[in-house]
């Protein structure tokens, strides 16, 4: 499912355009299993993206160039992610109708569902779920996708004015999915089995956002973004230390959370008090706390919505965010639920051109570029 599909590439390229980075990654098709031909990412100016929307169409446009001459990238055509609170995300009820009758009527139903006016809306919609309501009316479950047209539109100029192609725009919270999950590739539920109690949570942890997507049945039901990431503990690390943005991003991936095990139990002491990694690990701890925090709103929120679910029993954990040492213990002690790391290389070849060591520290960050090349590949 895409929000905007323009058409179709037998090789697409999977474009994530990120805060602190654009990744690109680009799968050919086999017979058994796809293979990464080629993988490629480029800085991002300061401030030309903030929170999912690009700001500075100029400057997202050159270096899409140059990441593109750099790379030596073989195709023009491009699968596009968007993460923003811009897009909205609901899974609604309708009365049973035919998949080609769905788009006509979903314009005039949608305006009850989403807080943007439909004349400032690019709206998709898809069926995923048939169900007997009261009374044995036929019903359907429709998952609804609405963002900004300004959001779009921005997006497609800055990728076009690079010389790129745009063949879908598509969330990148269904791409992480896509990559990361077995068979989600048409977000259908697997079967008909009504005894599901729990569900899978994936988090995606970028430099200026992070996408939480919640996976019932094979299928996304709730999707929520928010700009609580990682830059956010560069700041802080930053602000307690006196030291440049840079610096406290070099200190927090040198020096990471501390083991639960190690954690002392006693009032924390001043940042300003013992080493510098004595004071960027108790800068994280409190930052990781805040953030486990607005990570288990969100999934409480998606578990009072829920009619099959109680429980989210898996979190698999993505995004440069993810390379953090220990915090896969610390959201795992924080949510209660057990936490891995994705692993969007695990059903795919790595090209022989391709340095398969040198991406390994880099896989986590790869599970968006990856979902929106695999979109590629199955977009008709």
């Amino acid at each position: 499912m895409g929000i905007f599909p323009f058409g179709r590439s037998a090789t697409p390229i999977g474009l994530d355009i990120g805060t602190g980075h654009f990744r690109a990654a680009q799968i050919t098709p086999g017979a058994a299993t796809n293979t990464l031909a080629n993988y490629a990412k480029i800085k991002v100016p300061v401030g030309s993206v903030v929170e999912g929307e690009i700001i500075d169409v100029e400057t997202v446009s050159q270096s899409l160039t140059q990441l593109w001459k750099k790379s030596g990238l073989s195709g023009k055509d491009v699968t596009i992610g968007i993460a923003s609170q811009k897009v909205i995300v609901r899974l609604i009820e309708l009365p049973f109708m035919e998949p080609n009758e769905l788009k006509g009527a979903i314009q005039f139903q949608a305006q009850d569902y989403i807080p943007i006016p439909i004349n400032e809306a690019i709206i998709d919609a898809q069926i995923v779920n048939q169900f007997l309501g009261e009374n044995d009316e036929k019903m359907i479950e429709v998952l609804l996708v609405a963002a900004q047209k300004d959001l779009i539109n921005n997006t497609i100029s800055a990728v076009e004015k690079a010389g790129l192609r745009p063949q879908v725009v598509d969330l990148s919270a269904f791409a992480i999915v896509r990559s990361l999950l077995d068979d989600t590739n048409t977000f259908l539920p697997e079967d008909d089995d009504t005894s599901v109690e729990s569900a899978t949570a994936l988090i995606n942890i970028g430099s200026g956002l992070t996408n939480i997507v919640v996976v019932e049945d094979g299928m996304p039901r709730f999707a929520r973004v928010t700009p609580m990431a990682g830059d956010d503990l560069n700041r802080a690390i930053s602000d307690a230390l006196n030291v440049s943005f840079e610096v406290a991003d070099e200190l927090k991936r040198k020096v990471g959370l501390p083991k639960l095990t190690q954690k002392e139990e006693e009032n924390p002491i001043d940042p300003e008090e013992g080493t510098q990694e004595d004071a960027v690990r108790r800068v994280l701890e409190t930052q990781i706390a805040y953030f486990v925090a607005e990570l288990r709103r969100s999934l409480d929120y998606y578990l009072t919505q829920a009619t099959k679910v109680r429980k989210v029993s898996r979190i698999i954990l993505s995004g440069n965010g993810a390379r953090l040492t220990n915090i896969t213990d610390y959201l795992e002690n924080g949510l209660q639920s057990k936490v891995e790391l994705g692993t969007p290389l695990a059903k795919i070849k790595i090209s022989p051109k391709l340095e398969a060591e040198a991406l390994v520290s880099e896989e986590p960050s790869m599970a968006i570029p990856i979902g929106l090349a695999l979109q590629g590949l199955n977009n008709d």
